[in-house]
């Protein structure tokens, strides 16, 4: 099926709208789940690590699962998974509020809501970027802020919902909200077919048609046999001396029937064979292709820095979004000493982040790369000091400068277009997502183990900023200009793999 040109407007413009809701009802919760994180340590008793796997999963399973969404979009379009996907999540929320033990929640909220995130994720990306060409960036940029805008709200939500009608009760009602996924998925109108002919079908596409022709000469040759048994039997009772004669006639007529019949069977027996073949051939191909192409990415010293840098950024910088409000409890800070949940501050300058760096990126006199390098060690500092802060006011502060550089998002795809051309984007993407996700998964278990292991979070950040300041060195050193000029002099980019060029234009 061919598309029409994307309108960039009209429809277009609810969709982003429907989009932008959509995250908002979906990732609200998952992202501001320490608020129930905080309430399930309490609950259920469990340790510190094992209870962080409950969100690590919700956050993290979306982007293992980004091959399988991406496949499942592909296969029966942004509308009807985007409704699924609302059935998911909401469900998922439901079934938490009767989890009997943190292993149901592994199940419900973790795999399920998880895996129902990131269909929604693929479903409006996906949707978005057929209504959108010239406008794509923008149009993006609006429906990324939704969950940031989530984020924020859900923090305080869930807060008030476990005060007036328990956790129980606010998961209840969270899983009612993520209903409205599904209005707003209704409203996701694929685009039109034009009405340009389809292109004309391969040698190996014109198997399966073969074989229809196949059934219909099968079917006239039944047709042949009935007709020739009924004549036979009129001649015979018309003409009874005659019946040794005629049985023998119709005998070979019918014998040399059935051959024709047996050489037709074994022509359609050879065309599927070949067919399967072809097809077998054919796939195989495509996944040493893949593979091959996979070999030459990482072959890119920037692309494998990158690839590092990533997960490392999501081991170290995720569990403050997971785990700030228990940090501030391990701090004897009261609630009632701040009027605002820290993680809301992350929410809320995670989208002041992504619109921000984003508008940066665009000028071209700054460097993407230097500036996703710059985000990542200042990301590792502000990690180092959140040990030393013993009050609300230096823990809002450091929540909201986290929140504002997890907000390189939003400049992560200039970087990887940069780092290896556009005819790998789509490819180098969804394997930086699978390890960011992988990242996302472990982060705030391990954290979680080291508290468990010495009673509080002084080692656990101090590890979680070495991890980050590892992944931004890193990348910075495979990013400078002297070793770009050693390495180029070694080894060669195949012409479809292009090096990061680091001097600003």
């Amino acid at each position: 099926m061919v598309f029409q040109k994307p309108p960039d407007g009209g429809w277009g413009w609810v969709i982003v709208v429907v989009s932008f809701i959509t995250q908002f009802l979906c990732y609200g919760s998952p992202l501001a789940v320490g608020v129930l994180y905080v309430e399930w340590l309490d609950a259920f008793g469990e340790g510190k690590g094992k209870t962080a796997w409950v969100g690590s999963l919700a956050n993290g399973m979306g982007l293992l699962a980004s091959p399988v969404c991406s496949v499942c979009v592909s296969s029966f379009g942004a509308r009807p998974v985007a409704i699924f996907s609302g059935f998911i999540v909401a469900g998922g929320l439901m079934m938490s509020s009767f989890a009997p033990n943190i292993y149901f929640l592994y199940i419900s909220y973790g795999i399920v809501v998880g895996l129902g995130c990131g269909l929604l994720y693929t479903a409006t990306v996906t949707i978005t970027c057929q209504y959108f060409d010239k406008r794509r960036g923008l149009a993006l940029g609006l429906i990324s802020t939704g969950s940031s805008v989530g984020f924020f709200i859900y923090a305080a939500l869930q807060r008030e919902l476990i005060d007036l009608y328990g956790l129980d009760g606010c998961l209840l009602i969270v899983g009612a909200l993520s209903l409205n996924i599904l209005a707003c998925g209704s409203l996701m109108r694929p685009l039109e077919s034009s009405d340009s002919p389809p292109p004309e079908k391969t040698c190996v596409d014109k198997g399966p048609d073969q074989y229809f022709v196949y059934q219909g000469k099968e079917k006239t040759v039944e047709e042949n046999i009935s007709i020739l048994e009924k004549g036979y039997i009129d001649e015979k009772c018309a003409n009874m001396p005659d019946y040794k004669q005629d049985s023998l006639l119709n005998k070979n007529v019918l014998s040399s029937i059935n051959a024709n019949e047996k050489d037709t069977y074994k022509k359609k027996v050879v065309e599927q064979t070949n067919f399967c073949k072809q097809l077998a051939k054919r796939k195989w191909q495509l996944y040493l292709n893949y593979w091959r192409e996979t070999v030459v990415l990482f072959k890119n010293k920037v692309f494998t820095a990158l690839f590092v840098a990533i997960l490392l950024f999501d081991i170290g910088g995720f569990p403050p979004s997971l785990l700030m409000e228990d940090v501030a409890r391990s701090a004897n800070i009261s609630e009632d000493d701040y009027p605002m949940p820290l993680i809301s501050i992350i929410g809320i300058m995670a989208a002041v982040g992504k619109l921000t760096l984003g508008i940066l990126a665009d000028f071209k006199w700054i460097n993407t790369l230097y500036l996703y390098v710059t985000t990542l060690i200042m990301t590792g500092v502000a990690l180092f000091a959140i040990p030393f802060a013993k009050s609300y006011l230096t823990l809002a502060m450091l929540s909201g400068i986290l929140g504002f550089l997890t907000g390189n998002w939003s400049i992560f795809p200039y970087v990887t277009t940069k780092t290896v051309g556009i005819e790998k984007l789509t490819h180098a993407y969804g394997i930086l997502m699978f390890f960011a996700g992988l990242g996302n998964s472990l982060g705030p278990p391990i954290v979680g183990w080291f508290y468990d292991w010495t009673q509080e979070y002084d080692t656990a950040f101090y590890f979680s900023s070495l991890c980050v300041l590892l992944g931004g060195f890193l990348l910075l050193l495979a990013a400078l200009p002297c070793w770009n000029a050693c390495t180029s002099q070694d080894s060669k980019l195949p012409p479809s793999t292009y090096s990061y060029k680091v001097a600003s234009s």
